[in-house]
This record gives C-alpha cells, structure tokens and sequence, in this order.
C-alpha cells in the first residue's frame, strides 16, 4: 500500500529539517512513501534545508500560494497514494507510524481514515500539556460521529485517511483559517468512519507561540463549533455539548496565555 505524505511549509526553517527526518525514517520500514513538500515561497533558509533532502523527497514545489489549506490541497493533487497524510513542517512522526497507519486501515477496510496517540510538545521537543492529551485519549473508546462532532478529540499529526474517500469528501476549504483539518475529517467521516492505531505515539504536534493553535486559538475554535453546527444540526444535542466544550477549552487557554505573558 503506497502512502503519500504531504508538508506544507512557510518560513519553517526551524523545525523543517526535523518534519522531513521524521518522514523519510519511515521507510526504514519497508513503507512505500510518497514524499511531496509544498513551499509557500518561504523567504528564509527553508528551501536550502528541502533541498539538502531532495534525493528522499519526490515533489518538490516552491510558489506562493494563500495559506496551509491551499499548499495541502495542491499537494493532495498531486498525490498518488492509496492513503494520504499531511505533516505540517513544525510537527513530526514517530518510528513506524506510518506502517502501523497502514496495518490499521487494511484491519479496517471499509474505514476512511484512522488516528492514533499524539504529544503536544514545544519548541525544544519536551511533551507539555500533558492533561489535554490524556483527556482526548480517554475519548478514544468511544468514538464516534456523535462525539467527533461535539468535541474534537483527534489530533491532525497523527491522523491518516484513504485517498478515495478523500476524492468523495472533497478538497479542504481555503477560507478557513485554523480548523480546516476538522472540517474534512467530518466529511470524511461520512464516507466509512474511522478507526483507532493502537499502541505508543505515532505523532507529535508542536505547540508554539506562532502556530496556528497558539496564535489564533479563539477563530480555531469559533470555526471548529461553526463547522459542527453545519454537520449535525444548530438543534442537536451535539452542539450543545460543543457549546460547552469551546467556551471551556478557549477559557483554558486565555488562562495559561495570561499566565505565560504575566
């Protein structure tokens, strides 16, 4: 089973080299890997990093473009692969995380994607918010459309989807910001659901000051209850428990950035 794996980069020459190494270590496995990197015409060193790896990366494509949504989505057409993922530059993969995804999906047949564990980690690598993960991990036992739909509980890095449900989903939506990720895995969803990868972490997603989950969580999460809305209904029990969700999570947040900044 072939796997295209796609990152998205703009001005990422921090962490890039790291996203890349995480990626092509997973066909040490014997993975048959698709590597496409997008490059928003970065204006710092990115390029010279990707093309220290070009003998690993099969597309390589540097033009602007008009955001992470839109770089994914020219990746995603490019893609070949019978599953596809995105790995954002900041974030990384776990050895093996890639094989065990396929082990999963062929488990799985009829499912359109599957997801696993994921750290949130900082700029230095060290795993932070622990609380959140084993939150969204207590979850897992019951998911389900009900629940994906009231909170997302499914963190992006590690999560991997068919490519032909993808064809039947549709591209992501470039209008929005920050939740771009939750609104394709709802439609997704409808098209087989998804399954669980078993075992240790298959990804880690970084959290820092200008990612888009540190920058820019409040539109994050007013697009996520938008987006549900949209799927299950303003009336449904799941966007009253969405409801809640946010305004907990956002208040969160608020708090531990006041308490970073003070």
């Amino acid at each position: 089973m072939k796997v295209s794996v796609i990152t998205p980069n703009y001005n990422g020459e921090r962490f890039i080299e790291q996203a890349i190494a995480s990626v092509l270590a997973q066909r040490e496995t014997g993975v048959d890997i698709e590597y496409i990197v997008m490059d928003g015409a970065s204006r710092d060193r990115s390029m010279e990093i990707i093309q220290r790896h070009r003998d690993g990366i099969d597309r390589i494509v540097s033009e602007p473009d008009h955001g992470p949504a839109s770089a994914i989505n020219k990746g995603l057409k490019l893609a070949t692969g019978d599953l596809v993922a995105w790995l954002n530059a900041d974030d990384l993969y776990h050895p093996g995380a890639v094989r065990r995804a396929i082990e999963t999906l062929e488990r799985h047949p009829r499912a359109a994607l599957c997801f696993g564990h994921c750290r949130i980690v900082d700029e230095d690598g060290r795993e932070i918010r622990r609380g959140i993960t084993r939150f969204k991990e207590s979850l897992f036992p019951f998911s389900s459309r009900f629940l994906i739909q009231s909170i997302n509980y499914i963190s992006q890095p590690a999560t991997f989807f068919r490519r032909a449900a993808l064809e039947a989903a549709g591209p992501l939506r470039e209008d929005l910001k920050a939740a771009f990720d939750y609104d394709l895995l709802l439609r997704l969803w409808r098209h087989g659901g998804a399954c669980r990868i078993t075992g240790s972490w298959v990804a880690d997603f970084r959290w820092h000051p200008g990612s888009i989950s540190g920058s820019t969580f409040g539109r994050q999460f007013k697009e996520e209850f938008d987006i549900a809305v949209a799927d299950a209904g303003r009336l449904s029990p799941q966007i009253l428990l969405h409801w809640f969700v946010r305004w907990g999570i956002v208040g969160s947040y608020a708090l531990m950035q006041k308490t970073r900044n003070s």
